[in-house]
């Protein structure tokens, strides 16, 4: 996997698990999976940034995301 696909799958998961978070406390519930999926994407997004040499700024990332998406629909 190259950088931008890790970065791109932290940040969709991460998106992912804030209404997932939301919902749990709503119902008061601990949000254990949420949490989890959150801690997984945070670490999947500081790994992408450690394994470019550049690293990212936030203007990189939309870039990341139309990188990935040419990839997957040439």
């Amino acid at each position: 996997m190259t950088s931008d696909q890790i970065l791109v799958l932290g940040v969709v998961l991460g998106i992912f698990s804030i209404p997932a978070i939301v919902s749990a406390l709503s119902e008061r519930r601990p949000p254990r999976v949420a949490a989890l999926v959150l801690i997984t994407a945070g670490c999947l997004v500081i790994w992408a940034v450690q394994k470019k040499p550049s690293g990212y700024s936030l203007t990189d990332v939309p870039k990341a995301f139309v990188r990935v998406v040419g990839q997957f629909t040439q």
